[in-house]
């Protein structure tokens, strides 16, 4: 039964996902090797945790210190369903074991691979990687715990041999696994627990500042604020990888100094990607020089209410909030000057399982009248006894699109009365507040990487660590499981209509703004990289080369 379910699942987020891509062009030359790749990251590194944090301002620079268990193939990075092994060999179980009923996934582990400090890798290493992401010990930092609720337990019946077992068949689970963010960790690495070392919000604090993988490069340095250097490991595991000496990733927080960078070859790419207007520049200067790749981006720019600060503890306020603003309007105007694009649900705009535009303008905040929505959401701050609420929204320092975002939100709360300052910080501190609840109001996304909608809809849950609301509702937790439980897409569906509509609408719990769109232009001389509908994935770098 599973076997139909994942296949029947993974087949139509493939036909979707499929069908967004712009092609780059297919690489036809041979490989060359040496040279040193300098990419510019806009955003600061929180820490070195792959299994803690969830920005690309880490991904960038860290993930190619990495390996993965297994990874979406760097040569169909588009397809959501397109996995390859990585310190697994063989063909990666889509469907679970023959005749477990995909409740049961083996997965046979290669020899001869060592950490970068010499220490050899076995299957209790990812084994121990895979407990602390799943079952966290108290007080440790796991950002995708809810991700992994259907399974049961993580065992290593030999050295080279994982098994998973689940409570219940799950399409999503291979997805979930094969997220860039489960950075393999040796175990003697994880179990580094010194009390005196601890730290409230992530627990011991080890791989937060220290780097020791299996990856295609070694670690050379990070100089904080300036770049995190990396070499090739010469003993990687997949033969004849990398083929870059080395990279450089470069710490340029301002746009204009990432696409000046770029102009001027300082840099070769900028993985997250550029909006509209500075792609055309580029393009303009360097002609033959620039390549673009364009892809939908599983991103979607949420806002976030602090449900237990004042005047968001009453959910009149927060659906007042929500119906203030103008998605549809903003899908023309926002895209012409930010990476946004799409007025949508919480589904991946194109995934089977996401909301039409006709079932969306049935809920508040998308209706079709912005002039009735309005006047409902000031009647219902009248209810409220908050006419003249005012408050502050935290934003991230990232020119795109957070700061986009949040000054058009200002000035859809402005319209109904609401005054809003907003209050502009580095992502450390970005973070920070959001992790401990130190915000009225705060920009937030929900950025994915592998489009896997029935685990990316986790982040509305208020048990997920990545959830920011301050919230607790059963509802939402039920039907979760419910949706990750059934084996017909149209039932899935219907789940997810009615868990979209208490986050949006009944419990005002998140606020959706849009839903990003990537673009990509890179020096024509990087070679082998192929976008992907998410900033996260392909980010080893083992295939990329330069054709200098």
């Amino acid at each position: 039964m599973n076997s139909k379910l994942t296949k029947s699942v993974l087949a139509a987020s493939l036909g979707s996902a499929l069908a967004l891509w712009s092609a780059a062009p297919a690489m036809a030359q041979e490989p060359k090797r040496g040279g040193v790749l300098n990419f510019v990251v806009g955003s600061k590194i929180p820490s070195y945790d792959g299994h803690a944090e969830t920005t690309f301002g880490m991904i960038h620079p860290i993930r190619p210190f990495y390996s993965l268990l297994f990874r979406i193939n760097p040569d169909n990075p588009q397809s959501p369903t397109d996995f390859v092994c990585d310190l697994c060999y063989g063909e990666v179980p889509l469907a679970g074991d023959p005749g477990s009923d995909g409740l049961r996934y083996t997965f046979n582990i290669r020899k001869n691979v060592s950490f970068h400090d010499g220490t050899p890798l076995t299957a209790h290493d990812i084994v121990a990687t895979f407990q602390k992401i799943i079952f966290p010990p108290e007080g440790v930092r796991s950002s995708r715990v809810a991700f992994f609720k259907m399974v049961d337990s993580v065992t290593a019946p030999d050295d080279y041999t994982v098994v998973f077992k689940l409570k219940y068949p799950s399409g999503a689970f291979i997805g979930a696994a094969g997220m860039p963010f489960n950075f393999v960790y040796a175990k003697k690495d994880i179990e580094r627990q010194d009390p005196a070392d601890k730290d409230p919000l992530y627990g011991y604090k080890w791989h937060q500042k220290n780097v020791n993988g299996t990856g295609a490069f070694s670690f050379v340095q990070h100089q904080p604020g300036a770049f995190v250097e990396g070499k090739r490991h010469q003993g990687y595991h997949h033969h004849g990888k990398p083929y870059l000496d080395g990279f450089k990733s470069i710490s340029a927080p301002k746009m204009a100094n990432r696409v000046q960078a770029i102009r001027g070859n300082r840099a070769a790419i900028e993985f997250r990607g550029f909006p509209p207007k500075q792609r055309d520049s580029l393009v303009e200067a360097l002609g033959e020089g620039i390549t673009v790749q364009t892809s939908d981006w599983n991103c979607g720019l949420l806002y976030t209410l602090n449900h237990g600060w004042g005047p968001f503890k009453d959910v009149r306020v927060r659906r007042a909030l929500n119906l203030a603003v103008d998605r549809w309007a903003a899908e023309k105007s926002l895209s012409q000057i930010a990476i946004v694009k799409t007025a949508a649900g919480i589904v991946f705009p194109s995934h089977p399982l996401a909301a039409s535009k006709e079932e969306l303008q049935k809920l508040e905040g998308f209706w079709a009248d912005i002039e009735a929505s309005r006047a409902a959401a000031k009647k219902l701050l009248a209810e409220a006894g908050h006419a003249k609420l005012k408050f502050t929204l935290t934003n991230r320092a990232s020119d795109q699109p957070y700061r986009y975002i949040g000054t058009w939100l200002i000035g859809e709360w402005k319209k109904i009365g609401v005054k809003v300052k907003q209050h502009v910080v580095p992502t450390p501190q970005w973070f920070k507040a959001m992790r401990s609840h130190e915000f009225e109001g705060v920009t937030d996304a929900n950025c994915q990487s592998i489009v896997n909608p029935l685990i990316d809809v986790s982040k509305y849950l208020g048990s997920a660590p990545n959830n920011r609301g301050n919230y607790e509702d059963q509802a939402l937790e039920d039907l979760f499981v419910k949706m990750n439980k059934s084996n017909d897409l149209d039932e899935q569906r219907a789940i997810m209509r009615e868990f979209e509509r208490i986050v949006i609408q009944d419990g005002a719990h998140e606020g959706l703004t849009l839903w990003w769109n990537k673009i990509n232009p890179h020096r024509s001389y990087v070679k082998g990289w192929k976008i992907a509908p998410s900033h996260y994935l392909n980010q080893h770098l083992d295939q990329v080369w330069l054709d200098l």
